[in-house]
């Protein structure tokens, strides 16, 4: 096993795929050639000829074959900021150490390369500060998950990520060439990166730049057009768009697939609300309700904090979209509950928040770039995001964050989603509610035990 320095920062490729390129290099021959898949496979073992055909396959537009190679990365004592970057890559998978169960006062936390000493050791005292006074609110009784919205966006996270070969190659090219390579830490993380890859699989990277350099602009250019002022959205949730008549929908085409029925026999059945009532109670209870994706949902959630964005963003099967780090009003920051019912941790915490928007003012004014202050953020600063799911991954959005085990911020916003697309589709969001609403609870110890409690609550709502 290979020797790592433990406290190192960067990226690290700790796993691959068995078979590496050479499953690549099958599939990109199983598709033209005679023979079985192992006869195939049998033929793909010589690593230059593999490295050839990959090139030819994937320049070609043909590059799904590259999915079946697989890399583990160990992201180690990267700032939040790499975090809140990678993981909305939705086609890996993620395991992050937790804010909300981990103490994070001896962390540490990212220091940028900055030209000026004195500004190095300025940043490094300003950071500090507000790590101590993390430390001060846990050790007053505060919850780490309601402390953590002191830590500075700079924190150190650790976390594991596992990617296929094309979601690793959509990643470098948003960190190399893309809108990550603004960001010097992001960059560098990068290269790192890259290099690994290239020793462990060069044929799925021959050619990388070239190609990459070609790669459109992965930001929109709104420049020439006059775009509205930023605000808060107000309401801490808004449906901005859901399908029209979504139960018949849903109905109409479950139908369909269960009994391969006409369009028109299925239309009409779908007019009759007890068929609608049966057919939506059963998907809802089955774990196949691919129906449910017929009917798709635009929800607005506002005043999201840094720390909670993480919650939504680790949900895979939706479209979010993520206003840039680069232009969070340092302004906007939550209030836990915790913290609001005690006057001195108030002010304390209050003050934080408005220490910190006076140092980036100061040092915005000073000339320092927007990249650089990026990490000039509280994590319970806010955010305002857009997201598109569809009932079915609605409904294990909502049962996992209507639960009482759910971080208390996010539960809020899922609660109060519910509400808005109860009044929407009734039919189909009648069902909805945390696991113990829809069957049983499956927590286990770690039960709520208010189980008829939940129950009348999300009847009722």
């Amino acid at each position: 096993m290979a020797a790592y320095d433990q406290q190192a920062h960067g990226v690290f490729l700790i796993g691959l795929s068995d078979c590496g390129e050479k499953v690549t290099a099958a599939g990109g021959r199983v598709s033209t050639q005679p023979g079985t898949a192992l006869g195939i496979w049998e033929k793909s073992q010589d690593p230059e000829k593999n490295a050839g055909l990959i090139d030819k396959v994937t320049r070609s537009g043909h590059n799904s074959v590259v999915e079946h190679t697989y890399y583990n990365l160990a992201f180690q004592n990267v700032s939040a900021v790499v975090e809140q970057f990678v993981i909305e890559f939705r086609l890996a998978s993620f395991t992050v150490k937790s804010r909300r169960y981990v103490d994070f006062s001896d962390a540490g936390f990212y220091v940028p390369g900055f030209h000026d000493a004195a500004l190095s050791e300025r940043y490094r005292a300003h950071m500090a500060s507000f790590f101590r006074l993390y430390a001060e609110f846990t050790e007053a009784g505060v919850p780490k998950e309601d402390a953590r919205f002191l830590l500075p966006y700079c924190l150190f996270s650790n976390f594991f990520c596992s990617v296929n070969g094309r979601e690793l190659l959509h990643m470098l090219r948003a960190m190399l060439y893309g809108r990550g390579s603004r960001f010097s830490e992001i960059r560098g993380l990068g290269e790192m990166l890259l290099a690994q890859v290239r020793e462990r699989t060069p044929g799925i990277l021959h050619d990388f730049e070239a190609r990459s350099a070609e790669m459109r602009p992965d930001v929109p250019d709104f420049s020439a057009l006059k775009l509205p002022k930023a605000e808060s959205g107000g309401e801490p949730v808004a449906l901005l768009r859901g399908t029209p008549d979504a139960a018949q929908l849903v109905t109409q085409t479950a139908l369909i697939e269960a009994t391969g029925c006409s369009t028109a026999a299925a239309a009409a059945a779908a007019q009759d609300g007890e068929t609608v009532r049966a057919v939506l109670e059963a998907l809802v209870h089955s774990s196949r309700p691919r129906a449910l994706e017929s009917a798709v949902y635009t929800l607005r959630f506002n005043s999201v904090s840094l720390s909670g964005l993480t919650h939504f963003t680790r949900h895979r099967m939706q479209s979010i979209q993520i206003s840039s780090l680069l232009q969070t009003d340092r302004a906007r920051h939550i209030l836990p509950p915790s913290v609001a019912q005690d006057k001195a941790l108030l002010q304390q915490y209050t003050d934080a928040f408005a220490k910190m928007q006076r140092e980036y003012e100061a040092l915005k004014a000073e000339g320092v770039p927007e990249e650089t202050l990026v990490y000039y953020q509280l994590s319970g600063n806010t955010v305002d995001i857009v997201t598109t799911m569809n009932a079915r991954e609605l409904l294990l959005f909502l049962r996992l964050r209507t639960c009482t085990r759910a971080q208390w911020e996010i539960r809020a916003h899922a609660i109060e989603a519910l509400r808005l697309l109860r009044q929407a589709s009734p039919e189909i969001f009648r069902y909805y509610g945390p696991s113990c609403f829809l069957d049983r609870c499956p927590e286990g110890k770690f039960s709520c035990g208010r189980m008829q409690e939940m129950h009348d609550m999300f009847s009722a709502l």
